[in-house]
Formats: C-alpha cells, structure tokens, sequence
C-alpha cells in the first residue's frame, strides 16, 4: 500500500513540474507553435496530476483515469485545430501583405 502513495506522489510532483515548465514557456515563447506545445505540457502536466489522485483514498478510483482518456481525445482534438487554424491566420495574413503592396500601386 505505501507503494501506491509513493507512485501517486511522484506523479502529482511530476504533474505540477511540468505545469510549471508549460507556463514558462507559455509566457515566454511567442511563436504560436511554441504556445500550442507549452499548452499541450500543461495538459500532460493536469493528466498526471489526475493520475496521482487516482491512486488517493486506498486503491486506484477508476473515474479520474475515465477523465484522463477522455482530456487525451479532446486535447489531441484541439491540438490539430489550433494548428489547423495557426497555417490558415499565417496564410491569410501572408495574402493581406501582398494585397496591401499592390493596392499602392507598387511594382
């Protein structure tokens, strides 16, 4: 038993390591690619934090792990739509640039 409390205890540290690097990087980094990967450790980050309280309370309760695969779907989800939608604002904000030099009658 003390096994299972000191496993959730190196998860729960681990979980709030990595949540703290995730908000490092999400303040300083600019690059939006940057953010989505710093957003996505904080994500891992709140996924082994659940995992450790699944191990609270004598046995491993089965509804935090039901949460983590779940968060895991949706986060993947998200991820490929922020950078879906990240291509298309660089795309777009590529075309406004060119559409600008010719209105002013550039060469």
């Amino acid at each position: 038993m003390e096994a299972l409390t000191d496993r959730s205890v190196l998860y729960a540290l681990t979980g709030a390591g990595l949540i703290a690097l995730g908000f490092y990087g999400f303040i300083v980094r600019r690059a939006l690619i940057h953010r989505l990967i710093a957003f996505n450790v904080i994500g891992s980050g709140i996924f082994l934090l659940f995992g450790g309280a699944a191990y609270f309370g004598g046995g491993v309760d089965p509804v935090p792990q039901a949460l983590i695969i779940t968060g895991i779907v949706v986060a993947l989800a998200l991820t490929a739509f922020a950078a879906a939608l990240g291509v298309r604002l660089a795309q777009d904000g590529d075309e406004d640039d060119d559409s600008d030099d010719d209105a002013e009658g550039g060469p």
